[in-house]
Formats: C-alpha cells, sequence, structure tokens
C-alpha cells in the first residue's frame, strides 16, 4: 500500500493584488491525489482551476500552505530542485498540444526523455511503446500537421508521461476537441492511469467526461470541494 498521497494540497492561499485590493483565488485549499487515481476538476472559468493546476505543477507558488510531491514538502525549496521534481515526477498537457512541428510523433515523444539523459535508442523504443498504447502505432513518423486534434492530443499525452513521472496535470486537455473526439482522448488519458498508476489532476468543462472518473471536485470560495 502507498504510504503517502502522489500530490497533497494542504490549505493552500492565492492571492493576486487588484489595484488596493486583492482578488482571492484560492483560501484553505487541499486536495490528496493518490498513484492510480484520476480526478476531474470542474468548475466555470475564474473559479481558480488553472491556479490549482499551477501551484500542483510547481510553476507557481502558493502565498501560504504547502504542496506535497510523493510526501515531500516543496514551497521552501529552491528553484533548481523544484525544477528537477517537475522533469522528473510531474507531467503536463494543456489544451493546445504545443507539439514540436518540424518533428514526427515519435521524436516529440523521445525529445524529453533524451533532455533527461536517455540514450536515444532507450527513448525510442519507449515513445513508440507509449504511443503504440495510445493508439499511434501507425502514425509514429508523422508529423503534427500530418495528424488529426485527437492524435495530436494524444502524443502529447505520450510525452507528458514519456519520463514515467508520478503525476499526470492536464488543463482542459479535450477543449479544443469534438465530443466523439474528446472522448477517444478522455478514455486514452483513464486508460494510462489505469495502467501505469499515475495520479492524475484534469481540468475540464465536459461533465459526462469528468463521470468517467474516479473522483469529481470543484472549487468554492477558494477551496476544494468533493462533487457526488
Amino acid at each position: 500500500m502507498n504510504e503517502a498521497p502522489a500530490l497533497q494540497l494542504e490549505e493552500i492561499e492565492r492571492r493576486y493584488p487588484q489595484g488596493e485590493s486583492e482578488i482571492v483565488i484560492l483560501d484553505g485549499a487541499s486536495l490528496e491525489v493518490w498513484p492510480g487515481e484520476s480526478v476531474a476538476l470542474i468548475g466555470p472559468s475564474g473559479a481558480g482551476k488553472s491556479t490549482l493546476l499551477h501551484i500542483s505543477g510547481l510553476l507557481e507558488h502558493p502565498d501560504a500552505g504547502e504542496v506535497y510531491v510523493g510526501g515531500r514538502p516543496t514551497t521552501r525549496l529552491p528553484d533548481s530542485e523544484r525544477t528537477a521534481i517537475r522533469r522528473t515526477d510531474i507531467g503536463f498537457v494543456y489544451q493546445f498540444h504545443h507539439l514540436l512541428p518540424e518533428f514526427s510523433a515519435l521524436e516529440n515523444v523521445m525529445l524529453p526523455q533524451m533532455i533527461r539523459g536517455l540514450a536515444k535508442d532507450e527513448a525510442r523504443k519507449r515513445a513508440a511503446e507509449l504511443l503504440a498504447f495510445l493508439g499511434l502505432g501507425e502514425r509514429l513518423e508523422h508529423r503534427p500537421a500530418e495528424l488529426s486534434g485527437g492524435e495530436q492530443q494524444r502524443v502529447a499525452i505520450a510525452r507528458a508521461v514519456a519520463n514515467a513521472p508520478r503525476i499526470l496535470l492536464a488543463d482542459e486537455p479535450t477543449g479544443n476537441l469534438d465530443p466523439h473526439t474528446a472522448g477517444h482522448v478522455f478514455d486514452a488519458l483513464t486508460k494510462l492511469v489505469d495502467a501505469t498508476e499515475l495520479a492524475a489532476v484534469i481540468a475540464t468543462h465536459n461533465h459526462d467526461l469528468a463521470a468517467r472518473m474516479n473522483r469529481r471536485v470543484t472549487i468554492r470560495e477558494g477551496r476544494v470541494v468533493e462533487l457526488d
């Protein structure tokens, strides 16, 4: 049994100045996500979903509270150590795939592994396996412009998990896709979570897709609230 959540947010606060006052986005927000668990983060625009994901991914510092990754507190670590944790333990997927257009699907998934120091042959093997797992085994040599929107996003998912992170954070990963394609992308995400024991937090406006996940939460008055 896992002794600690893959991701734990403890009493997170985040405020932004606005003129002489401030906007409170998060006010005592807490959340635990365990390995193999998928959590849908739903709610209207401006509720704080992206801020919560940025803080969870160590891209932004909270004003108060603590972020634990694999049981390790991170908010007081130097930037170099936070960057190292992002590189090894956290994968990101955004609404737009941000693939490198001059590289093939295979090469886009190989690159983060090679940057981390993996040998080219090993990176190629793992990239090919990931893409095949996501149903793209016949599209390895295609560049992004030759892929559909759903295929591009599945490549982006493969790239996000190429270094075997413990946490996957996705911000509206299907927001730019039609409903049918969005369903396929969500299926790919949940399949990966089940197969690799990832802890996933996925922000979405789509309640039907969110219902496929293990848990659903939202942000109300700056706090994370569980939904039925």
